[in-house]
Order: structure tokens, then sequence, then C-alpha cells
């Protein structure tokens, strides 16, 4: 589950969530069935609510609390076995930041050299570059500093090595507390050569595999990376060891609409990609889409046929906070805002904080909340606790391999496999009933129902097929006895 703790829940009513809010909260999400936890940047920073300009890589935003109470929801989470993962912005710092501050006062300053400038011993051309539409070069009254997303987040220079050793010290730091892991930002920028080679060069990929390295050093520790520009490249165990799946997401809201093309490109992903990409629906960036609500127009089928898609496939599923409940976007906000609602615990926005909130609650949250959703037969919360529970009850869907992927018409199925047990999986998108035949199947074997419990077993010839008959929007699961 990534979660933004500024919108989980508030525990002392200033109407910003914070750490013992969501420590309150673990218990919920150990029901819905979640193993791991992601939290946006928690370290204190300038922006507070983007949280992506940091301040001080070793301390807790005040808003949030204390390092104590970072201490005791590490502790609460392991005991419920869930692990934690966090954001940690390698890339950057904040422009308030001291380090930077000392930096900018002049061209001979101790700290110049951390951060990118355009002194003369860098021989760096700052003409001609074009960062999204925009110049990355800021000028001052010091000279001009290289920033990535924007004059409020300066660019260390990772080629000095007391950067190196200030960011592996920090890492160190988190993980001496017991942190499972990281998810790395924005990777791809750790080094620009020039206005042309500025974007995933190989020194950038060399620093993430050293920091990856750190991090496993430790034992049971996870990585994952923010890289759009290859992220199937840094799914590599030399590289990252995961990434962020991006695009998938996009084929897969097209698949749940039915459309054809969408549904071929989800199922020919994993024969190529690593197994160990992050996948997911969206998440708090706008870029990655909307809530997924908002892209389905509230179409509660084709939201489900989405979820049962990315929680069954291979890959580490991140579900972003709400949408295991349909939470929509806030209206009227600009760039990522939209996203970062507070969560809907109930329809009154008091349930997430006694105070005034620091954002205007979800849209559609007088009907989609948690209550609401528990107390659906059919609910959208329902669905993903009953996927969850699948993925983490067979371990052929948690952690078996990818095979035997085939589109039929709007019908996708494949098998995962790990050893000598199978799981087959079917996902009908069409509007009708479907028709579909599975062969290379062990010859007489049983395919007994996983899911839904209503399905009927089925056996296969002695040839090895089966011809099956799929409800419209539907997903089945079944598990291969010989």
């Amino acid at each position: 589950m990534e979660i933004f703790v500024r919108g989980y829940q508030d525990s002392d009513g200033d109407g910003i969530g914070d750490l013992k809010g969501l420590t309150s909260r673990l218990d919920y999400l150990k029901d819905l069935g979640v193993k791991g936890i992601w939290l946006m940047p928690i370290t204190a920073s300038a922006d507070h609510d983007h949280g992506y300009a940091t301040t001080d890589f070793r301390a807790i935003e005040p808003q949030y609390g204390t390092l104590a109470d970072f201490d005791e929801f590490i502790k609460q989470a392991h005991a419920r076995g869930i692990g934690v993962i966090i954001d940690y912005v390698i890339n950057h710092s904040a422009q308030s930041h001291p380090l930077f501050i000392e930096s900018a006062k002049a061209a001979d300053n101790p700290w110049r050299d951390w951060y990118v400038w355009d002194d003369p011993k860098n021989q760096i051309d700052i003409k001609g570059w074009d960062i999204w539409g925009k110049n990355p070069w800021i000028p001052t009254a010091a000279g001009s500093y290289f920033a990535t997303f924007g004059p409020h987040m300066p660019d260390f220079n990772m080629k000095n090595p007391a950067v190196i050793d200030y960011h592996e010290s920090s890492l160190r730091f988190w993980l001496n507390r017991g942190l499972d892991g990281f998810r790395f930002d924005a990777v791809p920028h750790l080094i620009e050569k020039d206005a042309k080679d500025w974007n995933d060069q190989p020194e950038s990929r060399t620093l993430t595999r050293q920091f990856q390295t750190l991090t496993k050093r430790y034992p049971l520790r996870h990585t994952v990376c923010e890289a759009t520009a290859s992220p199937t490249d840094y799914a590599d165990p030399a590289v990252c060891g995961s990434a962020f799946a991006f695009g998938l997401q996009y084929d897969i809201i097209k698949a749940a609409r039915g459309e054809p093309k969408a549904i071929q490109a989800v199922a020919d992903y994993f024969k190529t990609a690593p197994l160990s990409m992050g996948t997911m629906l969206a998440n708090h960036d706008i870029f990655a889409g909307e809530r997924v609500w908002d892209q389905l127009k509230g179409d509660i089928t084709a939201y489900k046929l989405a979820a049962a898609t990315y929680l069954l496939l291979p890959g580490t599923p991140y579900i972003y906070y709400g949408e295991e409940i349909g939470m929509a976007g806030a209206k009227g906000l600009d760039g990522d805002e939209p996203l970062r609602a507070p969560m809907s615990w109930t329809a009154n926005i008091r349930d997430f904080s006694d105070g005034p909130a620091y954002r205007p609650a979800s849209p559609n949250a007088a009907t989609q909340n948690t209550v609401a959703e528990k107390a659906r037969p059919e609910s959208i919360l329902g669905f993903y606790k009953s996927m969850l529970k699948l993925r983490n009850s067979h371990v052929t869907l948690s952690q078996g391999n990818y095979k035997a992927a085939l589109v039929q018409g709007e019908v996708l199925s494949f098998r995962r496999q790990l050893g000598r047990q199978q799981s087959v999986v079917l996902i009908n998108y069409g509007e009708r009933s479907a028709k579909t035949t599975l062969t290379q199947l062990p010859r007489m074997a049983w395919l007994k129902p996983a899911f839904p419990a209503t399905a009927k077993p089925q056996r296969s010839n002695n040839r090895g097929a089966v011809t099956l008959t799929l409800p419209p929007r539907s997903v089945s699961v079944f598990n291969l006895k010989r």
C-alpha cells in the first residue's frame, strides 16, 4: 500500500495525518491483506505537503511526528507481518537545505561542490538545455545552479564522493532503525552530462546499483526505483532489483474497458519484463494517471477487472491508498493535489481529523468510504480483499512464473507456476459470455476453483485441453491438480 501520511489519519486534531494516526490504522491494512507499506516522503521538507524538497534527510517531518513515533510505527507494522519502505530522495534537496544555502554563498565556499553549479571547473555548457519544456539552470547572483525538478529543488553533485557518503550514511541511519528498504526517487537523473545526454546515463545506473547493494547488505531488505525512462532495465538485479512498470497501468485500464489492443499488450508485458516489476493502477503523480475511479468513470465492474489484472499478474502490486474503496480525486485543485485527498474512512471527514482538514474530502466520500464499502456484499473493498487473499494464500500467484499467456477475443488467460504447483487465471473483459480453450495442460488434470467460490471444477481431456465458458466481465482462478 502506497500511503501519503498527511492524508491517511490525523491523531492530534491539527487537520494533518501523522504517524500515530497511521499506526492506529494498521489493523485495517492487515485485515485487507497488505504485506508491505511504502510511505511517501516522511522526512523534514520545505514544502511539507509534496514532501520531496527535503531539508533534513535524517529527521521526521515535524507535522508527522517524531523519530520515536516512527520507531513505534515500524514496531507495530512488523508485529502485524507488514514490512515498511520509505521514499528516499537522492537526486536533490530543498533550496532551503542548510547545505545548499552554504553552497550558494560563493564560488569558493567549502560546500559549493555539493551541488551542480556552472563553475568553470565543471566544464558544463548551460546553453541549449530543455527538460520538460524548461531550462534547468537557475541564475543567481552567485552563478547558475542545476535543478531538474525546479528552482526549489537543486540537484546534488553526485560526482562528489562526499555527497555519496552523505547519502549512504543517511540510508544506514534508517536501515539501522529497522526499516525494510527504500523507494528511490528519480534515479535516472542522478548524473547529467550535457544538454543532449541528461536522462538515464550509465553513471546513474551505476550509482543506483551502489545504493541498492548497500541496502541489501542488511537481510530481507527491498528496493524499488522510480525510473520512467527504462523501467524494465532498472528492475535488473544489477541496477535496482525492482522498478515501477510505468506504461503498463494505462494498458490495464484500457483492457478493463474491453479494448482489444490493450488486452494483448497486458498479455505480452511479462513475456519480456522482469517478474520483479512494481505494478500499479495509479499513484501520487498525475502523469501516472488520475484516480482509478475517475479514469473508469465509476464503472465498478471495470474497476474490479483492472484490480484483478494487476493483483494476479507477476510483480509486486502497489495499491494507492483509497484505491481499494473507489476514492475519486479531489476537484478544483492543480497538479498532483487532486490525487492526495484525505482518506475516506466514513462519509464524515471528521473521522479523518477533528480539526479542519488540510484538503477537501474526496467528492464521492459520501458513498465510497470504508464503512459503506464494508456493508456492501459486492463492494470494491471486498473484491480487493478477495484478490489479496488469493495472492497471499497461493504461492503460485505471489511468486510463480508467467506462462501460456493467451488472448482469445476479449479473454485473457495465463498460468502462474512455482515448482509443481500451477494456477490458471482467466479474465473476460467483454460484455458477453465467452468460450475459451486452454491447451498444453496436463492430461486429465482437474482445474479446482479458487475464485469465485461458485465456480465448478473442470477437467482437461486426454489431449490436455479444456474449453471453459466465462461469464461477461468476470474473473476466474483455478488451481491445477493432477
